[in-house]
């Protein structure tokens, strides 16, 4: 029987760890929301998509600013499978919302977090949601796949939901 040097044993743990920590890549939290047109979704009835969830606020600098990105973000993959749910922050004033949704004709689904158990259900799956805008991109399977903090870059991103929404 051949011995394992510790190296190869080191290696192999390391392997092991990371095809574990791949394959167990966590899913989107299965929350329910209603969006401020009065229409009521959950996440899960998203699947099969590519979701983008972006937590904003209207009084977000960053927030405002990448906000016509994620307008043409969504008219350009929306009819190939793509999806965007905007959840305003519980500290955002729901009169501002409506009217800044209306104001530039948000085309996504946009909700109000009331009470914070949206932003709760996304930091206890995939980490705190500490500032806005954060976001985060969600795979046809439900996994997560890249969370941006502040502004993405929307090349590297088109590329992700391009890759994505051709996966099957």
């Amino acid at each position: 029987m051949k011995r394992f040097r510790p190296l190869r044993l080191a290696a192999l743990a390391l392997s092991t760890s990371l095809l574990l920590a791949c394959s167990q890549t966590p899913t989107a939290p299965d929350v329910q929301f209603t969006t401020i047109k009065g229409e009521q979704g959950r996440l899960s009835q998203l699947r099969g998509k590519v979701v983008l969830v972006n937590f904003w606020a209207t009084s977000c600098s960053g927030c405002v600013a990448e906000m016509p990105k994620m307008v043409e973000t969504y008219q350009k993959y929306h009819g190939k499978g793509y999806e965007m749910v905007a959840m305003a922050m519980s500290y955002d004033r729901p009169d501002y919302v409506m009217n800044f949704a209306q104001t530039r004709q948000l085309p996504f689904k946009v909700t109000l977090d009331t009470d914070g158990k949206l932003v709760e259900a996304f930091s206890a799956q995939f980490g705190q949601v500490m500032a806005t805008p954060t976001t985060f991109l969600i795979g046809k399977d439900g996994r997560l796949l890249q969370k941006y903090v502040g502004e993405p870059d929307f090349a590297a991103m088109h590329q992700l939901i391009e890759q994505e929404l051709q996966r099957s």
